[in-house]
């Protein structure tokens, strides 16, 4: 016995004395690890993207060590008394768009980073996939930052403020850009890479889309828009999420903006994570406004409701192939003013003039009722890239879109929830792209698109279909190639579509019979573009492009009732072909962060243009009385120009001032173009702290801004009384302010903002808008969001 507690002893204290001896180790191991390792440094410069002039005052913060630095006046950080780890990033600057890094620290390091500016750029580079392709276009953006803060928006209604853009609107939820003077089917907008199918041929249609699911908006305004489909005329809209951040840890954000014109309620959110398996990304988006609010009452059966959803897959094999999976949901109900529905023509001559719309009521309400639109669209997508080099790639993409719309008429006899018109649409896309950029500064691009439509009307209706039953396939054929010499470079580009439509109409006379049309186009376009680098300051560039344009199914065939634009329109089965030369000039002047200035001249000619021409005629039907509209076909033209600055004073104020000028001319007939955007100039002045307010060990605010903001639109003078049913509406002035800040800690980031819109509550109306014969626009609105992000 006495021998086995010896034993027992003597065990542990051998087992104690090595625990000792490990815990000494450890501490001593940690202290060494402390004193030699936690003296890593990381230093950088940050540049302009577009310029690649240094950046000062550029906010670098660690989110893990709540510590950070500000870049100098040549764009130089240092962030010192590091240990190794994993370390997130966060690069912020005024006018850009936040930039996330994540890095593995060993050793110290040194790193470059490019942050882009928010404006126009008349000379850019499209990134597809990994790779830069020299592209030189006229185009501008909008950033992720700025679509976080109008998540509340529409895509439409994201890109107002853009010199060059405007909007045709149905009242205040419903809106669709107006690029140059065109819109609708003269502008293709790719969603995620795919063209953008659905009924877009009504001026009451917006894009169903969510900006939120998007990192950045681009228009294209150049005629440098080849690949992008046939029959843009020289306009794209880009809507494009980036690629999956290479992070292991998962990010997210969810965001909340409540605005007290329509009491309406928005949140988002999105979640993304990458591994060597597979990288995810999934957001969401939720909408409910009421009754919108003129500066004196109350805009009627005005209500928005909306639920989004999409996802995103991507995985990738040693950097060779990449696979990317794309899905996404986009569902509305959107009231129509109900004083836009009018019963008699006494009654709808009254509405012209009189200062408020029938059926105007005193309180605010969230009822969607007749007259209103129940729409969703759905798309999926496979994409799948090789690439053989840095240098040369291929690409091939599949998607199916799907379609639906209702509209439902204030209708007699209790069929008031029976839609008048009820329309499916199917949709598939299938493409080809080919990239090689040569070492002799040769870049070339080559690729092939297939759509097919299915357009069908449901039965459900017991009215004659608008538009009617058709089935088109789509086929299309590009190629561009562009040279770099020295500072200049040269592009061009050809492109040819087929399209094949069957048509089956309803005869409006009696007796009813089934009208079938069979329609062959054969379009082609071409492109020329030289850019110019004087200096390293200045930059020109000269485009000129030709292009054909088939009339569109409604064009031709529209027959009856369009009720969300409460108007009676009719086609012409005799439209021709559109045709038509477009030249832009632009220059631009950049000077770092102190000086920018932007020009953009263009000039487009039209054989066969195609428009929408209000006649000299109001209808009564047994569903109210109408005004009538005919698609009509002329010689045309359209040209303008678009200014942009931007300049700081001091460092301490940062400028910015736009101005688009527009004119179109009916030489046909020798008279103005209807429905041509007015002049318009917006100018804004904004101050952010340069350095983060400390609030606590743990707490910090940063980028703290202060904007204020005008637009003011003239009055569209280009127009005779006799060519609308009511006279254009006066010039009007929109006073506007904005105070945003970020908040941060080592685990969060929290973003607050405060927006006021018609500050003054002006009383106007908007010459695009076609709820202006019967109603205001929007008056006094105050904007509060958050965004948190993980």
């Amino acid at each position: 016995m006495l021998e086995e507690k010896l034993i027992l002893k003597s065990l542990f204290l051998s087992m104690f004395n090595r625990t000792r001896l490990l815990l000494v180790f450890i501490l001593l191991g940690a202290s060494l690890l402390s004193a030699q390792n936690c003296k890593l440094k990381l230093t950088g410069v940050v540049q302009d993207e577009e310029s690649g002039l240094p950046l000062s005052f550029v906010n670098v913060y660690i989110q893990e060590t709540f510590t950070g630095s500000i870049s100098d006046a040549l764009g130089n950080f240092v962030l010192d008394k590091l240990c190794p780890g994993n370390y997130h990033l966060v690069f912020s600057h005024i006018g850009c768009d936040p930039v996330h890094v994540h890095i593995e620290l060993k050793r110290d390091t040194l790193i470059e980073m490019k942050l882009a500016h928010n404006s126009t750029s008349l000379e850019g580079a499209l990134v597809e996939g990994t790779k830069s392709i020299a592209n030189n276009q006229a185009s501008l953006s909008i950033n992720r930052q700025a679509i976080e803060d109008n998540s509340n928006q529409n895509l439409s209604s994201l890109l107002e403020e853009e010199s060059g853009v405007h909007l045709i609107k149905n009242g205040s939820g419903i809106s669709k850009p107006v690029v140059h003077g065109l819109y609708g089917n003269r502008l293709t907008i790719l969603n995620n890479g795919i063209i953008q199918s659905g009924q877009q041929w009504g001026n009451d249609h917006s894009p169903e889309i969510d900006p939120f699911s998007a990192d950045k908006i681009t228009v294209l305004k150049g005629v440098s828009a080849i690949a992008y489909g046939g029959g843009n005329m020289g306009s794209v809209i880009l809507v494009e999420p980036k690629k999956i951040q290479n992070d292991p840890h998962l990010h997210g954000q969810a965001g909340y903006v409540f605005e007290s014109n329509g009491l309406g309620n928005t949140l988002n959110f999105r979640l993304e994570k990458s591994s060597s398996i597979l990288a995810w990304r999934v957001s969401g988006s939720l909408k409910k406004y009421g009754d919108k609010r003129t500066s004196s009452y109350f805009l009627n059966n005005s209500g928005t409701e909306e639920a989004n959803v999409s996802i995103q897959l991507e995985k990738s094999w040693k950097e060779k192939l990449f696979l990317e999976v794309y899905g996404s949901t986009f569902n509305t109900r959107l009231g129509i003013l109900r004083g836009s529905q009018i019963g008699n023509l006494t009654d709808l001559e009254l509405a012209f003039t009189q200062d408020q719309p029938f059926f105007t009521e005193d309180q605010h309400s969230y009822r969607i009722e007749a007259p209103k639109q129940h729409v969703s669209h759905h798309l999926l997508k496979l994409k799948t890239s090789y690439y053989f080099s840095n240098s040369k790639w291929i690409e091939f993409i599949l998607a199916g879109q799907l379609n639906n719309r209702k509209e439902f008429d204030v209708r007699r006899s209790g069929r008031t929830e029976i839609p008048s018109l009820s329309l499916n649409q199917l949709t598939f896309n299938a493409g080809i792209k080919y990239a090689h950029n040569f070492d002799n500064d040769w870049h070339f691009k080559a690729g092939s698109q297939l759509i097919t439509t299915d357009n069908t009307n449901n039965p459900e209706t017991d009215l004659l279909p608008l538009i009617p039953d058709y089935f088109s396939i789509k086929s299309g054929w590009y190629s561009s190639l562009s040279k770099d010499i020295n500072k200049i470079n040269l592009a061009w580009g050809f492109r040819y579509d087929y399209e094949f439509q069957n048509v089956a109409a309803i005869s409006s006379s009696l007796p009813r019979e089934v009208l079938k049309y069979q329609n062959n186009f054969h379009n082609v376009a071409g492109l020329f573009s030289i850019n110019l680098e004087p200096s390293k300051t200045q930059r020109i560039s000269f485009h000129s492009g030709y292009t054909m344009r088939n009339p569109a199914i409604n064009e031709r065939y529209s027959n009856g009732l369009h009720q969300g634009v409460s108007g009676i329109e009719q086609g012409d089965v005799s439209l021709k072909t559109e045709q038509a030369i477009k030249h832009t000039l632009g220059y631009k002047f950049l000077q770092g962060e102190k000086f920018s200035f932007e020009a953009l001249t263009y000039a487009q000619y039209f054989r066969n243009y195609i428009f929408l021409n209000p006649q000299d005629e109001v209808r009564l039907t047994i569903r109210g009385a109408f005004p009538v509209f005919q698609y009509e076909q002329t010689e045309a033209i359209i040209f303008g120009l678009d200014l942009v600055s931007q300049f700081a004073i001091a460092n301490l104020v940062h400028g910015k001032l736009k101005y688009s000028y527009l004119q179109g001319q009916d030489l046909g007939q020798n008279l103005p173009l209807v429905f041509m955007p007015p002049n318009s100039v917006f100018g804004s002045l904004a101050h952010r702290t340069k350095k983060p307010i400390v609030l606590t060990s743990k707490l910090k605010v940063e980028d703290l801004e202060f904007e204020v903001n005008n637009k003011f639109v003239f009055k569209q003078n280009n127009l005779l009384a006799r060519q609308d049913f009511v006279p254009p509406p006066e010039a009007y002035n929109l006073l506007g302010a904005k105070i945003s800040a970020n908040l941060s800690t080592p685990k969060l980031r929290v973003r607050i903002f405060v927006q006021v819109d018609n500050l003054l509550n002006t009383s106007y109306r908007d010459y695009l808008n076609r709820q202006r014969y019967f109603a205001d626009d929007l008056g006094l609105s105050f904007t509060i969001g958050t965004n948190l992000k993980f």
